[in-house]
């Protein structure tokens, strides 16, 4: 399927800001992947380190119309999941060592990472973990601020 930023706007009622492309294919990756004040780590890369709700009930199914994950700061725009139909399960009941999961998500078919300025990513089916990002400053650490 050609998933283009016009296609996830359509299904989503979202919209993304004029200066993106909105015809060009979303290339759908199995790696990390960063969106402002969000990354997306493949579960693989830090399973040691994070802890998920094993019990059904708090998993639910992405809707098409998808799942908000953080809203940026003071109000500012979603970054919002979006998957097929059935294809994609998510949960906010994780946490990591690091304190900076806001959740999980388990896909079969590619799923997709919308937000208003950056556009969208796509990740391949697999399991991933959802973080706040933070850098550091001299000797401190902050959260990335969308």
């Amino acid at each position: 399927m050609n998933v283009t930023l016009a296609t996830l706007e359509a299904q989503t009622g979202l919209t993304a800001l004029d200066h993106l492309e909105r015809s060009v294919r979303i290339p759908v990756v199995d790696g990390l992947q960063a969106q402002g004040d969000l990354i997306v780590i493949p579960l693989a890369m830090i399973a040691g380190s994070v802890r998920r709700s094993r019990a059904p009930e708090r998993w639910e199914h992405v809707p098409p119309h998808g799942v908000e994950l953080l809203r940026g700061e003071a109000g500012g725009n979603p970054h919002t999941l979006v998957a097929e139909p059935f294809a994609c399960r998510w949960t906010p009941w994780t946490s990591d060592s690091e304190r900076l999961a806001i959740g999980m998500f388990e896909t079969t078919a590619p799923a997709y990472l919308l937000h208003p300025e950056h556009g969208a990513t796509g990740c391949a089916p697999g399991a991933y973990v959802v973080r706040r990002q933070r850098e550091r400053e001299g000797p401190r650490a902050r959260l990335v601020a969308d």
